[in-house]
């Protein structure tokens, strides 16, 4: 090997995992479309209250039922309240449900998949319960826990505050099964690799093997999971609130305007075309960026 040859392969970029995680990413279609989409969702909801500056619960009763006009670009509610302001306000509030609850649901199914897979006393218990919750019927569950909790809680925290932490829990303590299912799968194969059984035969203890080599290895299924989450989040959260079980009517989120623009579809679709829209556009693109992720991990398609 010549020195010209040594200095070409030296000033060539050093390739690494994520960069060639991202340079996937940026060949699929779907989840580049799916990030502007949902980053354009998270800067309208998070800026545009600065740039539409209505108050979403002010009162004009003069100018009730409107359509869209230059004032009230998505027109106005049966109480004239502007309905631009309050996709915007409720955007904020499904968001904030779908990424704290897909938190807590990761952050149990991850711990659960992980102690399952690598303790094989633990493994038979651990799903087991993972079945148990898979065979409860959900929705009816979360109706129940709602009902006995929701009024407890808004004594404590407030009426707006206690049923967000309500949804987040619910939500979030019965999602997080198939990433336990997920996780625990891959750890019992990552667990009999060949640099596991290297770190346990130098006296490596459990929880620094875990930490080291068993959860590091285990991300690429997790963020999947994450991403699908967060849809899977605001889709329950808006089929509560469409039920008349989440946030109360003052402290609006998608959900809860399709509720409240039900009855008033035939005098004012808008009112529910719009928050319908939004969630429909958020699900969608947080489920390309899943795929997009899934293959983007794919050791088999990276680096092709």
């Amino acid at each position: 090997m010549t020195d010209q040859t040594v200095s070409e392969q030296m000033a060539k970029p050093q390739r690494s995992l994520w960069s060639d995680v991202l340079r996937q990413f940026l060949q699929h279609k779907g989840g580049v479309a799916g990030s502007i989409i949902f980053l354009f969702i998270v800067g309208a909801v998070l800026l545009g209250p600065f740039i539409h500056t209505i108050d979403p619960q002010f009162l004009d009763i003069r100018n009730k039922n409107l359509g869209p006009t230059w004032v009230h670009p998505m027109g106005t509610d049966n109480l004239g309240r502007d309905m631009l302001a309050q996709v915007l306000s409720g955007g904020r509030v499904s968001l904030a449900v779908g990424i704290a609850a897909m938190a807590l649901s990761l952050l149990v199914g991850t711990l659960i998949g992980i102690i399952a897979g690598f303790f094989n006393r633990l493994d038979g218990p651990l799903m087991r319960t993972t079945d148990l919750f898979l065979a409860l019927p959900i929705l009816p569950l979360l109706l129940v826990i709602i009902m006995l909790f929701r009024d407890s809680l808004r004594s404590v925290f407030g009426p707006e505050m206690g049923i967000f932490f309500l949804i987040v829990f619910v939500i979030g303590i019965t999602s997080w099964m198939n990433t336990a299912r997920i996780v625990r799968g891959e750890v019992l194969a990552i667990k009999e690799r060949e640099f596991v059984l290297a770190a346990r035969s130098i006296g490596t203890g459990s929880l620094k093997t875990v930490a080291r080599h068993i959860f590091p290895n285990v991300l690429s299924p997790v963020m999947v999971s994450a991403t699908l989450g967060i849809a899977n989040a605001i889709i329950t959260e808006s089929a509560l609130s469409f039920l008349g079980l989440g946030f109360p009517s003052d402290f609006p989120t998608w959900g809860r305007l399709l509720f409240d623009g039900a009855n008033f579809m035939t005098l004012n679709p808008a009112r529910v075309i719009w928050p319908g829209l939004a969630i429909s556009l958020t699900v969608l693109s947080v489920n390309y960026i899943g795929d997009g992720v899934r293959d983007a991990l794919d050791p088999r398609i990276r680096g092709r």
